[in-house]
């Protein structure tokens, strides 16, 4: 009994510091279809978002000031580079739910894949424990990585 009071204190003071990345190919848009998920404060803190922005900040959010910032921290943070060209995201919809960031990207003009490169570096500046976890579907291949703050960059051979 003690031991489960100790382990239940424990994951209260100390947080877990996790992001998820899903690239999804979606053959008939010829696009990648990109789902995101960060913890909000965490976003705000590697973001360098001030105080003054972070009361801006607005979800749902009718103007673009949110989706402007979103998109901008999640375009210098995660490199996509498919056959040697690095793609730029264009931010879809997004939310915030009991803390959790997610948002959809989109990244076009993309067909006949032979190798995709992501380099993610969201949060690999603030926590050693850091863990992005990276789920890719092209096709008929499938990967799941976790990437740290030493490993941040991934090639992945298709064909």
């Amino acid at each position: 009994m003690i031991k489960l009071i100790f382990l239940s204190i424990w994951f209260i003071i100390h947080p877990v510091h996790v992001s998820l990345l899903s690239i999804d190919y979606a053959p008939d848009q010829n696009s990648l279809n990109v789902f995101i998920k960060i913890y909000y404060d965490d976003f705000l803190t590697d973001s360098g978002i001030g105080e003054k922005e972070t009361g801006s900040m607005k979800f749902p959010d009718s103007s673009s000031f949110t989706g402007d910032h979103i998109g901008k921290y999640i375009n210098e943070k995660v490199r996509i580079i498919v056959n040697g060209r690095q793609l730029e995201g264009k931010l879809g919809d997004f939310n915030l739910a009991d803390n959790e960031l997610t948002m959809n990207l989109s990244y076009g003009s993309v067909n006949n894949i032979s190798t995709i490169t992501v380099k993610n570096l969201i949060m690999t500046g603030l926590y050693a424990d850091m863990a992005n976890m990276l789920i890719i579907r092209v096709h008929d291949f499938e990967k799941g990585v976790r990437m740290t703050p030493e490993e941040t960059e991934q090639t992945f051979n298709i064909k």
